[in-house]
């Protein structure tokens, strides 16, 4: 690679604790055994992906994460983020970044930003009033910047991971949940919840997004697992559903963020792209976004993409607490230095 060339990677680490320590309501947490299993796992993933940028989810231990990067011989080529005070009681998302590429400090962003309202009396006489109160993510969205090189402009990054597709548990709502009225459509109701959940944080984030590259050049990469497809609601929010087939470096667009998976998809005969295996359904539910500075055909254009690769042969096996491996596919892009004619510097 060269100076300026920049790699991104999506890690999902399934529940990365330290031995002993609770996960979620198991307080007993992986056994010594299994624990190695996944540093080993982990150290040797990481390692093979070689990338810039490593944006991490399920992290609960600092020190697992560290002890992965040592047994996998890059701990003196990253830094690893992860919150201050981080206390393994709770999952985050987190990164590794080369060393000299970090810029700035870190912030971990829990509140929802101010420009976020949903609420409407509709735009249909039939429709009713709705109102969403959520204010907060799920887990925390982690921001930094990185530089490749000095001769580049620095690209925000945010790692995210939104709340999951499965059923909301409505049964655990003293307040108003009944066994007799509620519980023939738990699963309906619970699906709606975690739904409206994730729709929340992908519009949340989407703000924070544009608050950044709306009318700007300024570099930006989302990387997460967010619990959705490529043509899902919850893509279309963060992404604003750019057009991707214009004459090379003519197009972008200024608020847009383009998936790696699409561009992946146009270089492919098919897609073989999926990142999660459930009841044998294979789908793609972590990405990696980007704006128009990182778009082939974009007239702003500085770096153009490169590949995409995708570690899933170990989701064919469903013995990951066995086997030490984690229960996503692990997404890597590349991007090479090669600005549009005429773009910015």
């Amino acid at each position: 690679m060269g100076a300026r060339d920049i790699s991104f990677a999506s890690f999902n680490l399934l529940n990365l604790q330290l031995p002993g320590d609770a996960i979620y309501g198991d307080r007993d947490g992986w056994n010594h055994g299994i624990y190695q299993r996944k540093i080993d796992y982990t150290a040797a993933t990481m390692a093979l992906l070689d990338a810039d940028v490593i944006g991490i989810q399920e992290l609960w231990a600092r020190e697992a994460l560290h002890q992965a990067l040592t047994e996998g011989g890059i701990a003196d080529e990253y830094t690893a983020l992860v919150p201050p005070g981080h206390n393994g009681k709770r999952i985050v998302c987190a990164a590794a970044v080369r060393n000299d590429m970090l810029v700035g400090t870190p912030e971990w962003i829990t509140d929802f930003p101010p420009e976020y309202v949903l609420k409407s009396g509709g735009d249909d006489p039939q429709q009713d009033f709705i109102e969403v109160k959520l204010s907060t993510f799920s887990r925390p969205v982690l921001h930094f910047q990185v530089q490749p090189d000095p001769r580049t402009p620095a690209i925000h990054v945010f790692v995210c991971h939104f709340k999951s597709r499965r059923p909301t548990q409505i049964w655990r709502e003293r307040s108003w949940y009944e066994k007799d009225v509620h519980g023939p459509h738990a699963n309906a109701l619970g699906y709606a919840i975690s739904t409206v959940r994730r729709t929340a944080e992908a519009a949340a984030l989407r703000v924070l997004v544009t608050n950044i590259i709306k009318g700007t050049d300024t570099p930006v990469v989302v990387i997460g697992d967010m619990n959705d497809g490529k043509e899902s609601n919850t893509l279309n929010i963060l992404s604003e559903q750019p057009t991707y087939l214009s004459p090379l470096s003519t197009g972008g667009g200024d608020n847009a963020l383009y998936t790696a998976q699409t561009m992946q998809e146009y270089r492919s005969v098919r897609d073989v792209y999926y990142t999660h295996v459930y009841q044998g359904q294979r789908e793609s539910l972590d990405h990696i976004l980007f704006s128009q500075e990182f778009y082939d055909n974009s007239k702003r254009r500085k770096w153009a993409f490169d590949e995409m690769t995708v570690q899933n042969d170990h989701l064919n096996y469903d013995d990951h607490k066995e086997s030490g491996t984690n229960d996503h596919g692990i997404i890597r892009v590349g991007f090479k230095w090669k600005p549009a004619r005429g773009a910015t510097s």
